[in-house]
């Protein structure tokens, strides 16, 4: 206590009711002064009295942030009330029922079922140090598991407390940690046995009393034996004083042993018919206490809960029902009446006593015999045995000892058949014992019994005080503190006064030795020996009791029965009786008793597994003094106990009872303190508070306490120098530096929390006034502004109204001189419109008077005009009629003149000669002209009959020209002949004039067309050149193509036609003569072969669909038997023919299209030459029909020379024209292609020449537009020629293409041809069925798609007769061989032996090129251990990471395919079998290995897909491609190995799971909750005891990173994916993990206080965030990961939120919805502030959560449950992979795989 207490200092005082209530200083005090003024919290004022005689100075309280620590050590000032009042915090508004002190565990009775005790919770305090978690049963027997495995050392836990305090409860539940935390390794289940024999033990041990409902009425302890693994091997149990008396004899509102109710609730049950049990109401032994019910608890069904425990520890039926005979005979036993005779001193029972009936029967022994027993008594002296009568009350006392007898005999053997079920042969490394003992009792009446316990205690006492005393010891140490003497309490003394040479147990065996021996004497003995010892104490009122002053308290023991239960008599008569039971385990009870006990003593304490059992008396031994007593074999026992003890390192739990009446969460503060005296906790906080309680580590320190730092020391790099220096200012009594941590004395860091909250409260301060002195400034800076926005505003309103006043007034003075101007405008325009339209009406009238004057004067010049042109026409016509007559006149006298003067010509001789000759000359001509002609062209016949008739008319001529006579005719002729050829001489002048000016018209035409036209002529010429060239080259390359093609199909006919001739001499020489039908088709000749249709070229002959019909003509010729093998050629070919045919007409409409495009381009070019060859084709026409009228009038007057001679000379000058014409048009010609060439060879000066050309056309300047125009439309033909060009190129490459596939498919044909060839005729035959039908189907399907045309619907009704016909034929060859399959399979296991594979099966050692690998692997049965061995048991994951992911999954499957293919499913089922065997064993051999497991998941789910994407299923092959479909499996539906492929995927994935949640468990709470992510966030509070515990030497916890975690689940997800494992389930395994991250974190959350606070929210949060935003990188932000860490993200922001008022409850409601209301009610119960400036969560605010919570129908639980998976699901993810292009690399070593 401090000297001097300032005001408002809050300390503790004394009060009678609650043993310590809270106070305030309202005064200052200075030592001396009597009287200490103080407040109560009620605000009630109290004057203290502070002196010597009166009170001591009061207790000083924690500060506020300290109170509800998990450490009572922790707490500054270290004082009973301090304890007190943190116990009471934690257990009434916290609801914590555990809290630590120091080393020892204590646990209040919460009298209520929490939630707290499940196996999730086991697994979250797995692997934690003890101080990490809140304080838990469970982290004490972690704590004891770890240094066991650690130390190698054994480990003890010792869980006392008084009847009532949960004693029983507490161990039981560290016996569960241990059995799920260390369980068997085989499949013995230790583990369960060990907690089955809890059932068992309680039921036979454990009782009601007022204290507790299920109270253990003996001590046990527990060794758990564990191997070198540290895995439960076996167990062993010692018991300790079982309080017999309970047997018979209970206090009121107390139960008998729990067995006796629950067999007396099942006895209607038929097996317990035999009993004859009723109610226990009618039985003495279980209705003393006048209440047989135990609230809330089924004695029936607990009752069926012991048999199972029973059954489950091997009791077979026999031996439980003999247990539940003897328990039954007990009961009867105790109803057995004795009835007193006359005398008083003897007595008897009465004849058929039912009871006594049932107890012999039960227990088949003599009835008798008992009956006689029961009331008489054997005495033995050294002379003589006799038979002594004994009283009722010695016969009923004797009944008594003999039921008690009987059940703590049973007791013993139960106990001792447990050990031996829990017993193992393995030999044991260490152990763990579980001490549950009672407590320090004190009762209004205390026996024997509660001797023994309290002397127990005294021991357990003692060595607690050493324990603490050494652990103390041991810190100093270490830390290398001086040591420095603590004195604490050692009860050696006390226990001297009990267990001493002539002590109170030595004289009590001695007082049981004397023959007259009572228990006054005894006590007048204790008075006399004892009486000096300052423990002991006399009462004053009493000469049969005496007092020990314990540990704990005072204790008044009344020494009635102590000798009678120190000796345990029973008589030797009564033994003998159930020695000779009829049972075997009755009489096995009582067989030599102290030889066994001797034995088992003996051999326990070489085994330190021994059962100690109460002595029992012997009844042949004579000397009594041999016999050990009750207190001495319970001083041996627990001698043995503490040497075990002693052995191990213990761990204490203390249990509190916190009230009587057994109300939850009730806390009396009376009770609380006696029991804390009593259990040594307080002695343990005196022994802490001697030294130096308060223990803080150099960083913590820092972190704490920098802000008392000066600045310069903070640059200081060495942290235990800066707290040096910050701690000289303190007294150094108080603190001491360690190796690693700063010890303190009591009361010092609260002092550094007074220090620290005044300098957090002046930089508040400071902090208050500068913000304020802001915020004052901040508002006088608004006032101002605003002062001055106003007066800106009305200085700018008074000026607005101002201009506006002036702009009124500009305005009225504008608006007024606008209206005078309008106004004298008006009146301006009024007077001037009159003016002006009177003089418009006045101009008006005076021009209409001058117009109709000069419109008299007009008409009149019009009627002068008419009649002066009137006259002159008359006057010109007169003089024109005169003129011509006068010129006819005169021209009829001219001709009348030359007439005159020809007449007189003809009639001479030398003109006729000169005629003549011409004419000889002319017909010379004209015969040479035939004669040419006749060479030339045969088709001149007709002039040769002209010819030949002017040669008769020139010999008659001639014949006439000699004879004179004829003259005179002749000159008649000759005129008619010179009229005729003077009219023929003016018709062709006329027809050569009209022939002359048509030709010089048309010359100027074609003259005036060449010049506008030559440079049109010129790109025409061009263009089609260029075009013609394109075409020619694609047609030559075409034309080559067709050419290569054709000597391909020549090739092809020559081998198919090879091969026909080989296939007649094999089917000569193999097939019978009889055999009609043969494989393979019949071909036509060359010249007919209708494999020409292959050809895609249009020259290909348009007569192949008349072939076709020959064709088929030709097969029904043949019969459908001789032509079934060709019919599927056929089909094929002329489908292919079609197809040709379609291509030919598509090539022709394209072709046809480019034309009329180029002629769209050119058409107006050639439109102007087009109407010129239209005008030259009339003048031909007209010419044509000149000459022939010409003709015809010349064949008519063919007898004149004269007209022959003019028809001559027309038609040879009509020749030379035409020839004249041709020559032009060949010159023309000749002139194009010399300008085209000229283009094509010098294209670098065509500007040049066309600007030449430009000049030469255009002469007359009319095409200089036109050329403009024509430059543009060149360019967009070359441009459309270009991209015609390109087309063209690209057909030309598809045709190529195609070229490719027609050679591939000749090849295919060719290997097809040797592999049949390869083959034997059955499977020949065989074989082209399978090669029809695969045919006909794809034909089917190929047809499905075209639409039908009437060739194709009458060819394939053709072919659907012929087809019914030879599937007929087809199906009886089928049934055929299959008969020879079936020998030939009989044959198969014969040929085996000779290792010679079958024929059919040989082909696949035929060397083929990849292409045509079909993706399967072919291998020999012999192989199937190496393909397994290689591809699973050898496998790595690296020996494949540079191939196709899941390669071994595809491997297997192909193999499994070729097994399908032959139609073997024995091996089919072989090679599924091993390979799953297999792929277990190796997941078992590398259980911990993450990226093997990922390995085999990714494989066995691909093989899993793969046997669903080949199954044939409709379901499966959607996304399957052609091939993919071709490769589906046809012999075998493999559906159940998919389930078994689907399951052993499943529990892939869990062991996936499993393996990845253990390698991240050590990391999730340090990089969630204790890593800092944002740096000087987190706050450091006041550690205690824990903190500093040996569970945390050597051995720090793994300091992990939140990137750490990060960095492992990305390499989980690479690892993942390198394997292909479906995304899908990559999703789900990270799903999972997220789960597994949130049920870890949350669960460290809520179990630990020191993490709930508002920095750690902050931090969660950010890492929360760091999380997302890692799965959005992975893309993996929508497989629901998020949502599962939803929990943890609401009780981040749960800690975050303000915690006050209703509306906050409010909200933290509608927010947290994943959380239940348990955890949300635990967070705020764990809130803890890391200063005093935060304020605790009140109760009444949790109570407002509740309640609002109350109605949520959430499932009652608080932890997560850790283990939980998710369904996997496994979506069918196909693959696009082709499987014959999977290639197998060489580092496998597969070479016994042959490629099919």
């Amino acid at each position: 206590n401090l000297s001097c207490l300032d005001f408002y200092t809050r300390v503790w005082i004394p009060d009678p009711e609650d043993v310590w209530r809270a106070a305030e200083i309202i005064k200052d005090y200075t030592e001396g002064e009597p009287i200490l003024y103080l407040k109560l919290e009620d605000e009630t004022p109290l004057e203290y009295r502070i002196g010597p005689k009166d009170n001591a100075l009061p207790f000083l309280r924690n500060p506020d942030i300290l109170v509800g620590e998990n450490d009572l050590t922790a707490l500054s000032y270290l004082h009973e009330p301090a304890v007190l009042h943190n116990l009471k915090v934690r257990f009434t508004e916290s609801n914590h029922i555990y809290t630590y002190c120091g080393i020892v565990l204590v646990a209040i009775n919460p009298y209520e079922q929490l939630q707290i005790y499940g196996e999730e919770v086991i697994n979250a305090y797995s692997g934690q140090n003890m101080g990490d978690m809140d304080p838990h049963i469970f982290a004490v027997a972690e704590e004891a598991y770890k240094q066991m495995a650690r130390d190698e050392r054994n480990q003890s836990i010792i869980v006392s407390g008084e009847s009532g305090a949960g004693k029983t409860v507490s161990a039981k539940y560290a016996m569960r940690f241990f059995a799920t935390v260390g369980g068997s390794a085989n499949d013995t289940n230790v583990e369960e046995k060990v907690l089955a024999s809890s059932p068992i033990m309680e039921a036979i041990g454990n009782a009601k009393t007022t204290r507790n409902d299920n109270s253990s009425r003996f001590g046990k302890y527990i060794q758990i034996g564990f191997d070198r693994s540290y895995h439960i091997i076996g167990a062993n149990m010692r018991t300790y004083l079982l309080e017999k008396s309970r047997v018979v004899f209970q206090a009121e509102d107390e139960r008998n042993y729990h067995i006796f109710y629950q067999l007396c609730a099942s006895a209607s049950l038929p097996e317990f018919k035999d009993l004859a049990l009723t109610s226990a109401e009618d039985f003495i032994f279980t209705s003393q206490g006048e209440n047989i019910f135990i609230e809330g608890v089924n004695d029936a069904e607990d009752f069926e809960k012991t048999r199972e425990a029973f059954t489950l520890l091997g009791v077979n039926d026999s031996n439980q029902s003999s247990i539940f005979r003897i328990i039954a005979s007990i009961l009867h036993l105790g109803n057995v009446e004795i009835c007193s005779e006359r005398d008083g001193d003897s007595c008897h029972i009465l004849k058929n006593d039912p009871h006594l009936a049932h107890f012999c029967q039960l227990l088949g022994v003599e009835l008798e015999q008992m009956e006689h027993w029961l009331c008489h008594r054997k005495l033995v002296t050294t002379s003589e045995t006799y038979v002594k009568n004994m009283s009722r009350k010695q016969a009923a006392n004797a009944r008594d000892a003999l039921a008690k007898h009987i059940y703590a005999h049973m007791f013993d053997w139960i106990v001792e058949y447990v050990n031996k079920s829990l017993h193992t042969s393995s030999k044991q490394h260490s152990f763990i014992g579980v001490l549950d003992i009672y407590g320090f009792e004190t009762f209004e009446i205390n026996s024997f019994e509660q001797f023994c316990i309290n002397y127990a205690n005294e021991k357990l006492q003692q060595q607690f005080n050493q324990h603490v005393f050494k652990l103390e010891q041991e810190e100093y140490v270490k830390e290398q503190i001086p040591w420095t003497l603590i004195d604490f309490y050692d009860n050696q003394p006390c226990i001297d006064v009990i267990e001493a040479k002539l002590g109170i147990l030595d004289l009590l065996d001695e007082e049981c030795k004397v023959p007259k021996g009572t228990d006054q004497n005894w006590c007048q003995k204790l008075y006399d020996r004892l009486s000096s010892s300052v423990h002991f104490q006399k009462p004053r009122m009493s000469n049969t009791s005496f007092i020990v002053i314990h540990f704990a308290d005072k204790v008044e023991y009344q020494c009635d029965g102590f000798l009678e239960k120190n000796r345990d008599t029973v008589y030797e008569e009564q033994i003998n009786i159930l020695k000779a039971s009829k049972f075997q385990l009755m009489a096995d009870l009582f067989q030599d008793t102290n030889k066994d006990s001797s034995i088992s003593t003996s051999s326990s304490s070489k085994s330190s597994r021994v059962n100690v059992r109460a002595s029992k008396p012997t009844p042949k031994v004579p000397n009594k003094e041999h016999r050990k007593t009750v207190g001495h074999q319970f001083r041996s026992s627990l001698q043995l106990l503490m040497e075990t003890l002693n052995a191990t390192t213990p761990h204490y739990v203390r249990c509190i009872k916190p009230n009587d009446e057994k109300e939850a969460f009730s806390f009396e503060s009376r009770r609380a303190v006696q029991q804390l005296r009593a259990c040594g906790v307080l002695e343990t906080i005196r022994i802490s508070a001697a030294g130096y309680p308060s223990r803080w580590t150099y960083p913590d320190f820092f972190n704490r306490y920098r802000v008392l730092m000066k600045k310069s020391d903070m640059t200081v790099g060495d942290k235990k120098l800066v707290c040096r220096n910050l701690l000289e200012t303190l007294d150094p009594d108080k603190f001491q530096f360690g190796k690693t941590k700063i010890f303190f004395r009591a009361g010092q860091v609260a002092y550094l929390e007074k220090l620290r909250a005044d300098k957090f409260r002046s930089a508040c301060i400071k902090i208050q006034k500068t913000v304020r002195g802001w915020l004052q400034r901040v508002r006088y800076q608004k006032i101002r502004k605003s002062a001055i926005n106003l007066q800106r505003y009305g200085r700018g309103y008074m000026a607005r109204r101002y201009a506006e006043q002036l702009r009124l007034t500009r305005a009225a003075l504008i608006f007024q001189k606008q209206y005078r101007m309008v106004r004298e405008r008006r009146d301006y325009l009024r007077v001037r419109q009159a003016v002006v339209t009177i003089q418009a009406f006045t101009r008006g009238m005076l021009t209409r008077r001058i117009f109709q004057e000069f419109l008299l004067h007009h008409k009149a010049m019009i009627i002068q005009k008419h009649v002066r042109g009137w006259l002159t026409r008359r006057k010109f016509r007169r003089a024109r009629n005169a003129a011509i007559t006068i010129q006819c006149a005169y021209r009829l006298m001219r001709a009348k003149r030359e007439l005159k003067q020809l007449k007189i010509e003809a009639r001479s001789a030398q003109h006729l000669k000169k005629l003549n000759t011409g004419m000889e000359n002319k017909i010379v001509q004209l015969q040479r002209k035939m004669d040419d002609q006749v060479q030339s062209k045969n088709h001149g016949s007709t002039h040769v009959v002209e010819v030949n008739k002017l040669q008769k008319e020139l010999e008659m001529m001639r014949s006439r020209q000699g004879d004179g006579s004829q003259l005179t005719s002749l000159q008649d002729e000759l005129e008619k002949l010179r009229a005729e050829l003077q009219e023929a001489h003016t018709h062709m002048k006329k027809l050569e004039e009209k022939h002359s000016n048509e030709k010089m018209g048309l010359e100027q035409v074609s003259y005036q067309s060449l010049k506008g036209r030559k440079y049109i002529f010129f790109l025409q010429g061009y263009q089609e050149s260029s075009a013609s060239q394109s075409v020619g080259r694609v047609q030559a390359e075409l034309d080559e193509e067709r050419q290569r093609y054709q000597n391909l199909l020549r090739e092809f006919s020559r081998l198919e036609q090879r091969y026909d001739n080989l296939q007649e001499m094999s089917n000569g020489s193999l097939s019978p003569p009889t055999l009609q039908f043969q494989p393979g088709h019949k071909r036509n000749n060359s010249t007919q072969s209708s494999l020409e249709s292959d050809s895609n070229y249009p020259s290909i002959s348009t007569s192949e669909l008349g072939d076709t019909d020959d064709a088929i003509q030709l097969v029904e010729e043949m019969g459908v038997e001789k032509a079934a093998m060709d019919i599927g050629v056929f089909m094929k070919l002329q489908k292919r023919v079609r197809e040709l045919e379609q291509e030919r007409k598509r090539l022709q409409v394209n072709l046809e299209k480019m034309e009329d495009q180029v002629n769209c381009k050119v058409g107006p070019c050639l439109s102007l030459r087009q109407e010129l060859e239209s005008e030259n084709k009339k003048l031909k026409n007209d010419l044509n029909e000149l000459r022939k009228a010409i003709a015809d009038r010349a064949s008519q007057n063919s007898s004149s020379n004269e007209l022959q001679d003019g028809y001559n000379l027309l038609l040879g000058q009509l020749k030379a024209a035409n020839e004249e014409l041709e020559v032009r048009k060949e010159e023309v010609l000749i002139l194009r292609t010399q300008i085209v060439s000229a283009a094509h060879q010098k294209e670098e000066t065509t500007n040049q020449i066309v600007t030449s050309d430009w000049g030469y056309l255009n002469e007359d300047g009319e095409l200089g537009l036109a050329y403009q125009g024509l430059k543009q439309v060149a360019r967009l033909l070359e441009a459309q020629l270009q991209s015609q060009a390109r087309k063209h190129e690209d057909e030309l490459a598809a045709f190529n293409t195609q070229i490719e596939l027609l050679k591939d498919d000749i090849e295919k044909k060719q290997e097809m041809l040797n592999h049949t060839m390869s083959l034997s005729p059955e499977a020949q035959v065989e074989y082209s069925v399978q090669q029809e039908i695969t045919r006909l189907t794809n034909d089917n399907l190929v047809r499905t798609l075209q639409p039908p045309t009437p060739y194709t619907i009458i060819h394939i009704i053709i072919l659907f007769i012929m087809s019914q016909k030879l599937v007929e034929k087809l199906e009886k060859n089928e049934r055929k061989l299959k008969k020879q399959l079936r020998i030939y399979m009989k044959k198969v296991p014969d040929m085996e032996g000779e290792r010679a594979k079958p024929q059919l099966t040989r082909q696949v050692t035929v060397q083929r090129r990849e292409k045509d690998f079909e993706g399967m692997l072919e291998y020999y049965k012999e192989d199937e251990a190496l393909l397994v061995k290689t591809l699973i048991t050898d496998m790595k994951p690296n020996a494949v990471s540079a191939t196709v992911p899941c390669l071994p999954a595809y491997i297997l499957f192909m193999c499994i395919r070729h097994a399908d293919y032959i139609n073997d499913d024995q091996k089919v089922h072989s090679l599924l079998t091993s390979t799953i065997n297999a792929i277990k064993k190796v997941l078992k051999k590398n259980n911990n290995d993450f990226e093997m497991t990922s390995f085999w998941l990714a494989n066995t789910s691909r093989l899993l897909h793969c046997l669903k994407q080949y199954s044939g299923d409709e379901a499966f092959m959607t996304q399957n491609t052609a091939k993919q479909n071709e490769h589906c499996l046809k012999n075998f539906d493999l559906a159940e190995y998919r389930q078994v492929l689907s399951d052993l995927s499943i529990q892939i994935y869990q062991q996936l799971i499993k393996v990845a949640e253990h390698m991240m468990q050590p990391m999730i709470v340090s990089a969630m909750l204790e890593s800092e992510s944002i740096p000087s966030l987190a706050g450091v509070k006041p550690m205690g005891y824990r903190n500093r515990s040996s569970s945390m030497d050597g051995e720090g916890p793994g300091s992990y990173t939140l990137e750490a975690l990060i960095r492992q689940l990305g390499q989980f997800h690479s690892v993942m994916g390198e394997h292909g494992l479906d995304p899908e389930i990559a999703g789900q395994v990270v799903r999972q993990l997220f789960y597994s991250i949130n049920a870890v974190t949350l669960n460290n959350l809520l179990l630990r206080k020191d993490v709930c606070s508002w920095s750690t929210g902050m931090q969660l949060r950010y890492n929360i965030s760091q999380m997302e935003e890692w799965l959005r990188g992975k893309n993996l932000h929508q497989s629901g990961a998020v949502v599962n860490i939803e929990p943890v993200i609401q009780a981040a922001q749960l800690l975050q939120v303000k915690k006050k008022t209703s509306q906050d409850a409010e909200a933290i409601c509608s927010l947290c919805t994943s959380l239940t209301m348990q955890q949300i009610v635990k967070i705020l119960n764990l809130y803890t502030p890391l200063n005093e400036f935060e304020e605790r969560v009140t109760v009444s605010f949790i109570r407002n959560i509740q309640n609002r919570l109350q109605d949520t129908n959430d499932v009652p639980m608080l932890l997560v449950d850790t283990k939980h998976t998710f369904p996997v699901l496994f979506p069918y993810t196909p693959s696009a992979l082709s499987l014959e292009t999977l290639h197998i690399p060489a580092n496998l070593s597969l070479d016994f795989l042959t490629r099919v």
